[in-house]
């Protein structure tokens, strides 16, 4: 296992990758914690306002990328990273200096949250079809787990470093860090190959569409696991975007104290990935999803009002069941969908996930105010719950299974054993 690590790590592109996708989380880790605590300090612990621009940045999200996802398939995946990483740079770094000049208008904040709603749109179907593409076939599951523990490890540094900055500089400093961050990862991707386009260009983006639902729904765990991610979606959304903020901000201790139980969601997500390096489940997409019931546990002990700790505790087993979710998740993806169709796929998978997203986001305030705060947080983490434990009942998610497979690579045959098996007609 150790010799396979290092020579995945040997391999350049991958390595290349590596640095720049983990970079890239770091600025992302900056964001959840400048934006809500930037936006509820500049506007008094306004919620209403928080969850506008939280709104008008996943709504572009959720609408386009489908067709981030057919760019992606249609364009060499590197440059539309590049592209998306920069629409980041210029989103986040002008909401900085925003917050840095006292603006409080929705006007201003709204246009640029939506650039960033775009950049995602388009950022996350090219990553997912560009692993392949720089990892031997062989490794994809390893190649997975190093990506998540950059990840992982980015975000727990950029968590820790975005609280005690939103602290002592403000929201506005850690905007910019976050948006300079992103640019630094454009100038990694400039060392990445840039692989031509994995689909011909003569088949119109309807037709490409279609081809790539599909295959989706040809898969039964793909489709049903999605549409339950899009439910807990939501409610993360509302729990943790705006609902958990807010309770940071009023009883918990500000800024620092949601910091640390997003902390420990991260630390959880490198004992997650660690256990991934060594684990791989018979039944990978059942024991992942499995593993998803901990998200349960931090939303609900905020709600019954615990103590700080034990909120931190609950978000440290909600990441490490996540993080072996996510890295099961990519491996079945990347190994079952073909090369071609891969970020189209990807991107009904991301489309799916967060169609319900800024529902949570609307829904939240509304909610908490008729029926309280804390009640609204026991909620969240019932349905949580009940979701997750209806999605284990069906019978593709327990069906898909691990096996070794041969793969073709440079015209040789090659044993995998990162595959995962499942017929693609699992939905009868």
């Amino acid at each position: 296992m150790r010799s396979t690590n290092m020579e995945l790590l040997r391999h350049r592109p991958f390595a290349v990758l590596l640095a720049a996708r983990t970079l890239n989380m770091l600025g992302f880790a900056f964001e959840p914690v400048a934006l809500a605590f930037g936006i509820l300090h500049l506007t008094g612990n306004d919620k209403s306002f928080l969850s506008v621009v939280l709104v008008a940045q996943t709504l572009p999200e959720v609408l386009l990328t489908l067709f981030g996802g057919v760019v992606a398939d249609r364009l060499p995946r590197v440059w539309v990273l590049r592209v998306g990483q920069s629409i980041n740079f210029v989103s986040w770094v002008s909401m900085g200096v925003l917050m840095l000049m006292d603006v409080r208008s929705l006007w201003a904040y709204c246009p640029l949250a939506v650039m960033g709603g775009v950049a995602s749109a388009v950022i996350y179907p090219a990553l997912t079809g560009i692993i392949p593409e720089m990892t031997p076939a062989p490794l994809l599951q390893q190649g997975n787990s190093w990506l998540a523990m950059g990840m992982s490890i980015a975000k727990l540094f950029g968590l820790i470093a975005a609280g005690t900055v939103v602290a002592f500089l403000g929201g506005g400093v850690a905007m910019i860090i976050a948006g300079s961050i992103y640019i630094c990862g454009v100038g990694l991707t400039m060392m990445l190959p840039a692989l031509p386009a994995p689909a011909g260009t003569t088949e119109s983006m309807v037709r490409q569409l279609a081809a790539g639902w599909g295959e989706f729904r040809s898969r039964q765990w793909l489709w049903v696991s999605v549409l339950a991610l899009s439910v807990i979606v939501m409610m993360l959304q509302a729990a943790h975007g705006v609902l958990g903020p807010y309770l940071a901000e009023t009883e918990l201790g500000g800024p620092e104290a949601w910091a640390k139980v997003l902390a420990g969601e991260a630390t959880g997500a490198i004992l997650g990935v660690l256990v991934s390096f060594l684990w791989k489940p018979k039944r990978p997409i059942f024991a992942g999803v499995l593993l998803l019931l901990f998200w349960a546990l931090p939303t609900t002990l905020l709600g019954l009002k615990a103590a700080l700790w034990w909120a931190v505790i609950a978000m440290f087993f909600a990441g490490f069941g996540y993080q072996i979710f996510s890295v099961q998740w990519a491996t079945a993806m990347q190994t079952q969908v073909p090369a071609d169709k891969l970020s189209r796929v990807a991107a009904y998978d991301a489309f799916g996930s967060i169609c319900l997203g800024p529902l949570g986001l609307i829904i939240a305030t509304p909610v908490s105010d008729a029926i309280g705060i804390h009640n609204a947080m026991i909620g969240c983490g019932a349905v949580l719950f009940l979701v997750t434990l209806i999605t284990l009942c069906a019978p593709g998610v327990r069906a898909v299974r691990a096996t070794t497979r041969v793969v073709s690579i440079d015209g040789k045959s090659v044993r995998s054993d990162d595959a995962t098996s499942n017929s693609t007609s699992d939905n009868t």
